[in-house]
């Protein structure tokens, strides 16, 4: 009798063990996917970011510096590889350098009435909206991994199956600043 319960139990500890293993494969999966989602909206908005400087500089010959500056931060961006953390910094800076080109059409009232650059900053608006969902997904995703982990007892399962804990996409402390108005 006792050789059957024996058995039961190690049948029943693989199971579990199996469990175990299937849902942090599924919850690494689904941070995997996440990541991919985000990286493509930033690949979307990469691209768009050279038609946007085209449009601009027939309009703003003088701002040679403000091009240069988000062509290095795209072109490092674009290298900055699959590490999430190394990427969202690279990402975080081109986001500032468009802001600031996107501001540089208050300027101009004709670049700010020109159907292609109208038509480009709504694109890059909806580009950076799908890329703060893509984000916000990829962290659930990835909350939802490091929880598992970190539960006991499937943490005791996740190192020696080699597990991580993946690091989260999160904004720079520069970007939580308000930003200052001047007076009127």
């Amino acid at each position: 009798m006792t050789l059957y319960l024996v058995i039961a139990l190690v049948i029943a500890l693989i199971i579990l063990v199996a469990l175990a293993y299937n849902a942090l494969v599924k919850a690494r999966q689904l941070a995997r996917a996440g990541w991919a989602d985000v990286d493509v909206q930033l690949k979307r908005r990469s691209d768009l970011i050279p038609q946007l400087v085209i449009t601009v500089k027939g309009y703003a010959q003088h701002e040679r510096g403000l091009f240069t500056d988000i062509v290095d931060r795209r072109n490092a961006a674009s290298t900055a590889g699959d590490v999430a953390d190394t990427r969202a910094s690279a990402e975080r800076a081109l986001g500032q350098s468009t802001r600031k080109l996107l501001a540089l059409a208050e300027d101009y009232p004709d670049l700010k009435a020109n159907e292609n650059f109208l038509g480009l900053q709504d694109e890059l608006s909806e580009t950076e909206d799908k890329i703060e969902m893509a984000r916000r997904f990829y962290n659930g995703a990835v909350r939802q991994l490091n929880t598992r982990i970190e539960t006991f007892p499937v943490n005791i399962l996740a190192g020696p199956f080699g597990f991580k804990a993946a690091p989260y996409f999160q904004i720079d402390a520069s970007d939580r600043a308000v930003p200052s108005v001047p007076e009127i």
